[in-house]
């Protein structure tokens, strides 16, 4: 698992800590390891920085002046996106899929909307359930139209280049596992455009770790969920040179705790989101790691997880917080 091989563009802290999250683990009854992926750097960090080096690199190398990319309004991907673009002096075209239906101007104008327009991006919005990749080569014909030379970045940068930057985020995590004696029962993230699941599938398939992971559905139902990880991840093992590495098994998507749709919060992702707070003094964010985290409190409840060390992996995004201050604020108003 040569990763040299692949153009890359460092944009990432790494490593990032693998923590105890001890008085979470206590609550919980069960022995939780955060992989604080939300502590990765670029534009306040997240899962999509390891998954831009890799593609900023590819992107570079064919000498792209413009990223162009699509995401929900409160994308952390499109944030992430147009700061790295900042730091390469490139440009940034953004298309911003309306997809949960909010009106709030906190939803519409704060979080990381706020960010993007600050790191200089050019937006523009779709309605729910429009045809993103049409969106996506609309605007790239619109800057090759201008003279430009876009480079198109699909959602959550989630296809096999992408998912490079989580090959290594396992193969990185074994390596803090070893150094510090922990053998690892499961990993738990969110799951949702499907890149960082398929990622960590991959890589640990290569390098035969045998860690299973556990992906907390946050959009699609779970047969597709699954089909879209075991497609990517085998795209990704091939690309590594290894494209029987990954079987059916290995990916296991728990749809369950999706809720009423991607980017709607209900009250057990609040509860999710100030557990976590309250004992460890961890953010997450409403949309990803809020209801991958509320997936792990009602498994680990459930005894899903007895006996076991499971790693969660933060995957940031607590800049949309402030995108849903009204009906965080509702939760404090009513005394929570």
């Amino acid at each position: 698992m040569h990763l040299a091989r692949f153009p890359r563009v460092r944009l990432a802290h790494l490593p990032t800590p693998l923590e105890p999250a001890l008085r979470l683990s206590e609550a919980l009854g069960l022995e939780i390891w955060i992989k604080r992926d939300d502590c990765t750097g670029l534009a306040g960090g997240g899962n999509k920085t390891r998954k831009l080096e890799f593609l900023l690199g590819d992107a570079m190398e064919q000498g792209t002046d413009t990223l162009v990319t699509q995401g929900a309004v409160q994308s952390n991907h499109v944030r992430q996106t147009a700061a790295a673009a900042a730091a390469h002096g490139l440009k940034c075209e953004i298309i911003l899929e309306e997809r949960t239906g909010s009106t709030a101007i906190d939803y519409t104008r704060n979080g990381n909307v706020l960010l993007d327009r600050l790191f200089g991006a050019t937006l523009r919005s779709v309605p729910g359930g429009s045809d993103m990749p049409a969106e996506l080569e609309k605007t790239a014909d619109e800057v090759r139209a201008r003279g430009g030379r876009p480079y198109v970045i699909p959602g959550g940068g989630s296809n096999a280049i992408g998912a490079l930057g989580y090959v290594d985020c396992a193969r990185e995590i074994v390596v803090q596992a070893d150094e510090l004696d922990m053998q690892i029962d499961r990993i738990v993230t969110a799951t949702g455009s499907a890149g960082t699941h398929a990622g960590l599938v991959a890589g640990l398939a290569v390098m035969g770790a045998d860690i299973p992971v556990l992906g907390i559905g946050v959009r699609a139902p779970k047969d597709k969920q699954e089909a879209n990880v075991l497609k990517l991840a085998r795209e990704t093992a091939a690309l590594l040179g290894r494209p029987d590495a990954v079987t059916d098994a290995m990916v296991v998507a728990d749809c369950d705790y999706v809720g009423a749709g991607y980017g709607l919060i209900d009250e057990a992702v609040i509860e999710a989101l100030k557990l976590a707070a309250r004992t460890d003094g961890i953010l997450l964010d409403p949309v990803y790691t809020g209801k991958a985290m509320k997936g792990l409190i009602a498994l680990a409840k459930s005894g899903r997880f007895e006996n076991e060390t499971i790693v969660f992996l933060h995957t940031g995004g607590a800049q949309g917080l402030f995108g849903y201050q009204g009906e965080l604020e509702a939760m404090f108003d009513a005394g929570g």
